[in-house]
């Protein structure tokens, strides 16, 4: 007859005390939160969210809350519970001298629940790499960097900081060296970077492993592009292009010479084809091709007719330096007549409206702003709840613009295993919401308190964050007015 031994009987014991009993130890717990799956597209009402370290021990009805002993607990008081957010295009530069001002952004990112952005080139790359390394050790207080550090592009492009190619053993040298860098992909532009450069830097990039983000050349169908293995389109109207029932022909008119671009844009909307592009988006979806629309931007600089936002409570975070840098596209929409406003109008709405037919063809879209320096008015942090807005003004549900800031860049960048949806052993990066963000996307400026890494930052602590900018910009802005002044004087 079997016997137990008494040591399996005290093992027995402890394990059915523990299973009976004992609390888990935590450091965090928040009860009663409305958790929102943005997966499912669910809400699972009065659940407990477990927090250790910086990851998520379990999320369980709140009934059993009792199976953990927090180390501190914060009552979300039926708040709702979303992933934290990732702008998925933005960008640091405006030069060495704006390094300070640069960094006046991260925080500010913070302030507005978003836990990593992708840094899509700029000329600040050196400082980038620090940053990122920085916040990743703990150093910094910043969300995660995800950057494709400076651009490739052809020889004199206009955008500061690129690495400038002219043939393929140039452009697998400066593959090394991003390479080097460690950056998490790369992004190619087509400012004097030749069509048969850029399908040669593409395919070298992904031959090495690399995702691939990018402008498009006029001349290539966004089809062949996606074939050669792009990642993500960056801007919605390239998307657009592959609409045209006559793209091919046009590119070839554009690349003989016999158009210029704009008249080939002009013959673009003019031969667009709903199912055209429908089949055209539903091939991006097969190869994995995304979008980052950038719609809000573009929303900003095409309405400057109607709000010149000179006025914008914002630009009190917004350094001197940076805030001239808008002048550049400020400038340009000032330039245009009655009928050129319209045009410019007419071309935001049509480029609008092809976000929906994107999501039904299964294209993953990104959220991302474009902000940092020279997209006038288009704010880091809260442009990106911005960008969610214009998203469902154009079509999309609620649940589907926050996919689009928080699984979809989890997903592109190969870290949803971790980030992008709220999880037993995910990261432990939760915003916690007065409303409800599947009923109204505005719900996600109604922040209530952001747990980042495990760390809580209640609204005191966000409006903390956004105080410390303001003072720092407006001392700045002092030092930039008396620098004004200095220089003034020694002219006289």
């Amino acid at each position: 007859m079997f016997r137990p031994t008494r040591l399996l009987v005290a093992t027995l014991a402890c394990a059915f005390a523990a299973g009976a009993g004992a609390a888990e130890p935590v450091d965090l717990l928040i009860r009663h939160a409305a958790v929102v799956d943005v997966v499912a597209g669910k809400i699972r009402r009065d659940r407990a969210i477990a927090v250790r370290g910086d990851r998520i021990a379990g999320i369980v009805d709140d009934a059993r809350a009792g199976d953990y002993a927090p180390e501190r607990s914060l009552d979300a008081g039926g708040k709702y519970a979303i992933p934290a957010l990732w702008d998925m295009h933005v960008h640091f530069g405006g030069g060495e001298a704006l390094i300070e001002e640069n960094m006046n952004l991260l925080p500010l990112y913070l302030a507005h629940g978003i836990a990593a952005v992708r840094d899509a080139a700029g000329d600040l790359s050196p400082s980038v790499f620090e940053w990122r390394d920085a916040v990743a050790a703990g150093r910094l207080e910043g969300p995660t960097i995800f950057t494709s550090g400076p651009k490739l592009e052809g020889y004199e492009s206009i955008w500061p900081g690129d690495i400038e190619v002219g043939n393929p053993a140039e452009i697998s040298a400066a593959l090394d060296r991003l390479q080097g860098w460690k950056v998490d992909f790369v992004k190619i532009t087509d400012n004097t970077l030749s069509p048969e450069l850029f399908v040669d830097a593409l395919q070298q990039a992904r031959a090495r492993g690399l995702k691939v983000s990018a402008h498009l050349p006029f001349v290539l169908n966004v089809d062949e592009v996606s074939a050669a293995g792009l990642s993500s389109i960056e801007h919605i109207e390239y998307a657009y292009k592959a609409g045209s029932t006559k793209e091919a022909e046009i590119g070839a008119m554009v690349r003989r010479g016999e158009i210029d671009a704009k008249e080939g844009w002009n013959r673009v909307q003019a031969s667009f084809d709903r199912d055209t592009a429908l089949a055209a988006y539903r091939r991006l979806a097969a190869r994995g091709t995304a979008i980052t629309p950038t719609l809000n931007g573009s929303y900003v600089t095409t309405y400057l007719d109607r709000d010149d936002h000179r006025d914008d409570a914002y630009l009190q975070y917004i350094g001197p330096g940076l805030e001239a840098t808008y002048a550049w596209r400020v400038e340009r929409a000032a330039k245009d007549d009655a009928a050129a406003i319209e045009r410019r109008h007419q071309r935001y709405r049509r480029n609008a409206a092809i976000l929906p037919l994107l999501q039904r063809s299964g294209v993953r879209i990104l959220a991302g702003t474009d902000a940092g320096f020279l997209n006038s008015f288009n704010y880091p942090g809260i442009g990106l709840h911005d960008e969610m807005q214009r998203f469902v003004e154009s079509g999309l549900s609620p649940l589907q613009a926050l996919q689009a800031a928080t699984i979809n860049g989890a997903r592109f960048l190969g870290r949803d295993d971790r980030y992008g949806s709220l999880d037993t052993g995910k990261a432990a990066d939760i915003v916690l919401l007065d409303a409800d963000p599947l009923r109204d996307i505005a719900a996600t400026r109604r922040i209530d308190a952001f747990v980042l890494r495990g760390k809580v930052y209640d609204r005191a602590a966000l409006d903390a964050l956004l105080d410390a900018v303001r003072r720092k910009v407006a001392e700045q802005r002092a030092a930039a007015k008396a620098a004004q002044a200095a220089a003034k004087t020694d002219e006289r």
